[in-house]
Parts: structure tokens; sequence; C-alpha cells
């Protein structure tokens, strides 16, 4: 689709991440404001920050003019679950600091002190429509994997918006092999866990050791303890899952989040009462564990359907994927989750899960972060067009769009001398 750029202020050129915000009106938009879908709308920006508008007033002077054409018009995508800019290369030691196996500490762990806002995998990904992502550690040497972040995909320093955002558990097979081998053991060890961080500091008065934390990690957990911030619990099977539950009726104040929830289309009616929150990838379907046995394609539509708030991520290791979840959610509509329900659990959800005001939505006072695409979003041969994050311009390249555009059409006589026979 060709785009009319009419511009008051007349530039096609990008603007790097440091610039101001851009001043522009979108019209004759496919319009997803993060809620239902408009057509022929028209979306205002004034100053990074979306402004009320009616579709038919008059546009005031001052303002970059883009006739979108028909073409869709979303919120930036924001990935709820990915190790985006803390891993390069995952089978490269040096580069991943995802997890610290070896570490006596484990809540106390701040991802955020390893994220590296120039690595390739943030161009790749925010080239793909993401503008915002939250980052989780893995698996460590306790339930504990850390403390999680909020950034956007600028690529530039700074773009940590949200540091210790969340703490993040590993419960079922996983926590169990980190805590004595059995679920009981793991459950064990989160209530003991429990018990130091509500106690802290006065436990810790006379030494460093609680009855399953140190110092350091109980008063890291204190906030998550105490229903003060979220806490993303990994867990797949459906007895793991009701077992959270009923922790979170024990401990009302708990602010719980299940990731993967495999199984959780079993217990969704419960998930729903309880208020828990699900990130989940609608296309893990297949019962790759034990503790998977129950896993569907119908998960994400039984979850949305039950009531449970429900955000997507593509679940994979690799930091490169993250980009994914666009056709995780596209994946989730073949399998009977309405379109503009996928659409929200890749931008407003999230955001509301996460507590970042004004993220995921394209409404009066929302965040100036939006994406126009030559095609449905949830499609997987449609692209991005335009990009922007708090209003500013960013740039649709990467390494590989690089060196692809570098080599494309490059002269013989001006190939690197290492490639002359």
């Amino acid at each position: 689709m060709i785009f009319k750029f009419a511009a008051i202020a007349a530039s096609t050129s990008l603007l790097c991440a440091s610039a101001l915000a851009q001043n522009l009106a979108i019209q004759n938009a496919t319009l997803f404001d993060g809620e239902t879908v408009r057509e022929n709308a028209t979306l205002v920006i004034r100053d990074g920050t979306v402004v009320a508008w009616a579709d038919a007033d008059q546009l005031p002077s001052g303002l970059e003019t883009i006739d979108a054409e028909g073409a869709w018009v979303t919120p930036g995508i924001f990935s709820a679950f990915s190790q985006i800019g803390i891993v390069e290369v995952g089978a490269e030691d040096s580069t991943n600091d995802t997890s610290a196996g070896q570490s006596g500490f484990g809540a106390a762990l701040d991802l955020s002190d390893g994220f590296n806002p120039r690595a390739t995998s943030i161009d790749i990904t925010r080239i793909e429509g993401v503008t915002r992502m939250a980052v989780a550690p893995s698996l460590g040497a306790s339930l504990f994997g850390g403390q999680g972040f909020i950034a956007t995909t600028t690529g530039e320093p700074g773009s940590v918006i949200d540091r210790r955002a969340f703490t993040f558990i590993n419960l079922g097979e996983a926590g169990a092999s980190v805590s004595g081998g059995s679920r009981p053991a793991a459950w064990a060890t989160l209530r003991a866990a429990f018990g130091d961080a509500r106690a802290f500091p006065t436990r810790y008065l006379a030494h460093s050791e609680g009855d399953a934390l140190g110092r350091m990690d109980a008063e890291a957990f204190t906030r998550a303890a105490r229903g003060d911030q979220l806490m993303l619990i990994a867990v797949s099977r459906e007895s793991d899952i009701r077992e959270v539950i009923s922790l979170k009726k024990t401990m009302s104040n708990l602010q719980i989040v299940l990731v993967g929830a495999q199984e959780g289309w079993m217990a969704a009616d419960e998930l729903a009462e309880a208020n828990i929150p699900v990130i989940i990838d609608p296309y893990d379907n297949l019962p790759s564990s034990f503790a998977q046995l129950g896993a569907t394609q119908q998960n994400a539509a039984r979850l949305i359907d039950a009531g449970v708030t429900t955000a997507f991520a593509h679940l994979d290791s690799s930091s490169h994927q993250a980009r994914l979840v666009l056709q995780s959610a596209g994946n989730a509509v073949g399998s009977g989750v309405d379109h503009t329900d996928a659409l929200r659990a890749i931008t407003s959800v999230p955001a509301e899960i996460f507590g970042i005001d004004g993220a995921g939505r394209l409404t009066a006072g929302g965040l100036g972060d939006l994406v126009i695409w030559d095609g449905d979003p949830l499609e997987v041969r449609s692209a991005p067009v335009r990009i922007f994050i708090d209003g500013v311009e960013q740039p649709l390249e990467s390494r590989q769009t690089k060196l692809r555009d570098r080599y494309l059409t490059i002269d013989e006589s001006e190939r690197p001398s290492a490639y002359k026979r």
C-alpha cells in the first residue's frame, strides 16, 4: 500500500530515538485502539501522547499528516514475556545473563543490571512492531529467578522504564528440580520464603539467614510477599495451577500472574474467580512434558471465554524469537480466539497486567506507541511500514536488513577483497 505523506512539517526521514516526539495525525485508518476497531478513523499524537479527537474534526496546523488509506493502525505490540537484551547468543555463556545457576542469590538478582540496549535482538524485535517488553530471567539455582523489568525497544540507553517490575518464580517440575527434587519440597520452600520475607528485617537482625532465604533475597522478595509487586509464577500442570489458586485464596493480597499455564483451561473458571491473569503461548499445544499432557490449541480460547485476563507471548527461550508473538496471536485466531481479543492479548492486556499506564492503547492520554501496517497485523505476511515509540519514529532496520541491503545489489567490482577468487 502506498501512503501519502502530506506533511505540514514535511519530512519523511526517520528521527533518532533521542529526538523530540512528533506531532502527527493519521487519517483514514483502520484503527485498533486497544479495545475496539474503527474504520476511517483519525488519530492525533501531540508531544508523544494521544489526543482526544473526533474523526470528523478539522485538524489543527503544525501536524505531519499521514493518509493511511485504510491501513491498520494499532498500539505498539507489548511482549509480555521475553529475554530480549539479556542474551545475545543462547549457546555462548559469556553473552547469556538470563540465569545464575552458580550464584548464592535468587530473588535478589536484578536482571536489569545485565540489560544491553544495543543487543541485536532488540532491533530484530522492534521492526516486527514490538515497542515494549517484559524481560524475565530463566531458572537459576533456586525457585527464584530474580527481578524482571520492563523496557522499550528503542535500543537507547535509558530504555528500561521499570526496574524490578516483578519477581519471577518457577514452580511445578522446574521448581521441584531445584528444591530437593519434589513438588512438596518446592512448596515448603516457597512457604518458608514467604515467612522470611514477611518477617524482614526483624528475623535478620541477629544473623543473615532465614528458613529459606538469605538477607538480601528476603529483602528483595518482601514487596511481592506483601502484595506490593507482581509475582510471575511459571507453572504448567492443572494440579499445580490449583495449588497457586489456593495460595491466592490464603493470601488474597498477592498479585499473582501465571506464565505458561498449558493446562490452564482445565481450571479456567477458578482462575477467573480468583482474578489471576495468565501469560500463555497459544501455540504451545504439544505435551512436551508430563506437566503438559493436557496442552491444546484451544487453551487460549477457553481461558478468554471463561473471563481470565489472558496475554500472549512467544515462550521460546531464544531472545530473537519474542517477535513471533504476532504469529502466536494469529494462530490463536485460527483456533477460535476472536480477532479483537487476540489483538488485545498483545497490546492492552499485557500493559494492564504490568501496570504501564497509557501503554497498549490509542485513546486519549495513551502513550504514542503505534504501528502502521501494510496488512492485517495478525497475518504472517504483514509487516510494519512505520513505527513510533512515545511519538518518536523508529528506524525499520536491523543488522540483518543492513547486511541484506549491502550485498543484495553490490557490484562485482565493489566486493571486498576477501571475496575475490
